[in-house]
């Protein structure tokens, strides 16, 4: 399994620096000079051209390039051309909001995908399955923006239970440490805090959390299904043990490979593609941040994030391969 990583490690590389130079490609093929939206409209063409050269964005693109992988071997992300402040510290509390919010929704995801599925294959056919699955189709069916806009709407302005945007109570701010929000007011003792957070969290998480819920109850029905009609399986049963072990001991186990490649996928997704939740939620997670960085061609801001989404996408999917082994030992890696 150590080769099997390192070699994966290594492929790694080629896959990354191919991805920040097709980035780099599309994002200076964007129309606009950052330099006249930073300054404005009534800007001077001398000023422009200043700044312009004070960012070294008159260089061939060819440079800029070098330039930026460069700074990438030692570890520097560059500097952001809107603030003027390394991305290194400035990118972490924005990617630390979206880990929040990834993780949370997909364990709600997981854990009613998951046994919705089993369930739905369990009582196959019955009217249980078709109202998961019907829900099923509902929720990948629904427009993110309109189930956030009606929880907002349901949750926080009739009935008052949860709030509607942020992630804290700014009457209250939170001391950051990890930027990780739960974690930070559980290192604190702060358990008020805790509570606000959760509360923060839950109509995003919902929200966000629909579609791969909806997909991994739909795989685990599937996969369920087939390894339920096993001669194994009918044998377990045979032998008088409980539904519920021959389901979830033996059932699962065997189905479960498929389901982990989609959660893997899923994962890798919403943590690049939670920008319209955290836009109706006003949540400071790394879509946002994206998402203002292209407005003012902020170009080093742009290719750093998608670079660290990417990577932690290539990863999450190397942790599911290496998952693989330990849910079924019959699976062996080459070398």
């Amino acid at each position: 399994m150590l080769t099997y990583t390192f070699r994966r490690l290594l492929a790694l590389i080629p896959v990354l620096i191919g991805m920040t130079l097709v980035v780099f490609a599309i994002i200076h093929a964007i129309p606009g000079n950052p330099a006249q939206v930073i300054l404005g409209q009534r800007a001077t063409k001398e000023a422009v051209a200043n700044l312009t050269a004070q960012l070294g964005l008159d260089r061939p693109w060819y440079i800029q390039y070098f330039d930026y992988i460069k700074s990438l071997l030692h570890g520097d992300l560059g500097v952001s051309l809107e603030t003027r402040l390394p991305i290194n510290g400035e990118i972490w509390p924005y990617l630390a909001a979206t880990l929040e919010l990834t993780v949370v929704a997909m364990i709600i995801a997981i854990v009613i995908g998951v046994n919705a599925g089993i369930i739905s294959a369990w009582f196959s056919n019955s009217w249980f399955d078709y109202v998961a699955m019907v829900l099923a189709l509902i929720g990948v069916s629904l427009p993110i923006f309109w189930l956030g806009l009606m929880e907002q709407w349901a949750f926080s302005i009739e009935l008052g239970w949860l709030p509607t945007t942020g992630r804290e109570d700014v009457r209250d701010p939170i001391t950051a440490i990890t930027n990780l929000y739960m974690i930070d007011t559980l290192l604190q003792g702060n358990f008020n805090q805790f509570i606000t957070v959760i509360k923060h969290l839950i109509l995003p998480s919902i929200a966000l959390a629909t579609i791969p819920m909806a997909i991994i109850a739909r795989m685990t029905r599937a996969t369920m299904l087939e390894v339920m009609k096993s001669d194994y399986i009918r044998t377990a049963r045979a032998k008088g043990l409980r539904m519920f072990w021959v389901v979830y001991k033996h059932s699962l186990k065997n189905a479960i490979i498929p389901v982990l490649t989609v959660i893997g996928l899923q994962t890798g997704l919403l943590l690049g593609g939670a920008i319209l939740t955290e836009t109706i939620f006003s949540w400071p997670g790394i879509g946002r941040y994206l998402y203002d960085a292209i407005g003012y061609r902020d170009y080093p801001v742009i290719q750093s994030g998608i670079l660290i989404i990417a990577a932690i996408f290539v990863f999450i999917n190397l942790i599911v391969d290496l998952l693989y082994v330990i849910v079924d030992p019959r699976i062996k890696f080459t070398k």
